[in-house]
């Protein structure tokens, strides 16, 4: 059986969520089978695992509808893309597409570093439900990260083709060594509080910004690249709070600062999973988080929750891991609930998929 692997959203210098999804799976996948990798740009192999791979075009080239033509050529039996915008027209390979979240039907913002005309396709793409259907349902099988979004497509009836949940972990970022032997803690390094993920208005980083009023013991860490106009924005909204703006860290740093901080935060209004949960409780770090649904699945007990747009309720919770006891009992929750995420098992699912992708009942 002949498996390609769409690495074409693979970033150049630092893995953002999609990203870091594609590397870390076809690490695990090519643990399993002979896997051969698709990239657009040379610079992708930077950070991917040293496979065989063919270059095609850009998945924002105006040739994307038909790279199949060119994928063909490798004779493929069954090829997995990490998103669901892959070109299929012409194929003759089974094909494998993934819905991360659902999260731009309800904030239609695309993402500031498209090109001009993707932006636009992207907001017409998500006016209505018939541009995802269509896609989905020429594919063979979907696969998603979480049981949450797999409802959400359920619920709108995205696909009539099966949906299975492949998914996220926190790879070689946290606690690859296992749950069994992090190293256990009673209490933090540090007052920091910890926040990776983008500024996009679905993310309320306001919300974690304005908890820092009556947080006056500790400090926000801004840890994801940001524009000076945002940064100005932010900083405006509590005046004299402890903000640290990072503008971008490596993997080593980000390790670093969530190993002494008192706890992640994200306020997020919407999520397809939570990459940075997993990677703070399998450090130990206690997670406090924006009480939707997806928290709860990645989160469990472990978490502490607040209601998304309520900064006081969010200074409330941070104050509850200073009672005696709580931050390590949360702490020790917190590893045994990132246990339950790791990339060699879902590598696993992926493979059963697969198989049973390449020989239909």
């Amino acid at each position: 059986m002949r498996i390609v692997f769409d690495c074409r959203y693979t970033r150049f210098d630092r893995h953002d969520g999609i990203s870091r999804y594609t590397s870390e799976l076809v690490t695990e996948l090519s643990r399993l089978h002979t896997v051969t990798m698709l990239i657009s740009d040379h610079r992708q192999l930077a950070m991917l695992p040293a496979l065989p791979w063919q270059l095609v075009n850009a998945p924002t080239s105006i040739r994307e509808p038909l790279v199949a033509l060119s994928v063909n050529r490798l004779h493929p039996d069954v090829v997995f893309s990490p998103m669901q915008t892959m070109g299929s027209w012409g194929r003759n390979y089974r094909l494998l597409l993934t819905v991360h979240d659902l999260i731009y039907y309800r904030n239609r913002t695309p993402p500031r570093d498209l090109p001009g005309f993707i932006r636009l396709l992207w907001r017409l793409y998500h006016l209505s439900w018939w541009p995802q259907r269509m896609l989905l349902n020429r594919a063979d099988g979907v696969v998603t990260v979480s049981e949450t979004t797999r409802a959400l497509m359920l619920k709108h009836r995205l696909t009539r083709k099966p949906i299975t949940v492949v998914p996220n972990a926190a790879g070689a970022l946290g606690g690859a060594a296992g749950a069994e032997t992090v190293v256990r803690r009673t209490g933090p390094a540090t007052g920091s509080l910890v926040y990776m993920g983008s500024f996009m208005p679905y993310k309320n980083v306001d919300t974690l910004v304005r908890a820092l009023v009556d947080l006056p013991g500790h400090e926000l860490h801004l840890l994801s690249r940001i524009g000076t106009a945002e940064r100005a924005r932010l900083g405006a909204l509590a005046p004299g709070a402890r903000i640290v703006f990072h503008d971008g860290v490596s993997d080593e740093e980000y390790v670093s600062l969530l190993d002494s901080a008192t706890a992640l935060v994200t306020a997020s209004l919407d999520e397809g999973f939570g990459i940075p949960l997993v990677e703070a409780m399998s450090l130990g770090i206690p997670v406090v988080v924006s009480d939707v649904p997806i928290f709860r699945e990645i989160g469990g007990e472990a978490a502490l929750y607040f209601e998304p747009r309520d900064a006081s309720g969010l200074a409330a919770v941070v104050h509850r891991l200073d009672e005696p006891g709580e931050w390590a009992k949360r702490s020790g929750l917190a590893i045994e609930q990132a246990a339950r995420y790791n990339w060699a098992d879902s590598a696993q699912i992926l493979l059963r998929v697969i198989r049973e992708t390449a020989q239909p009942e």
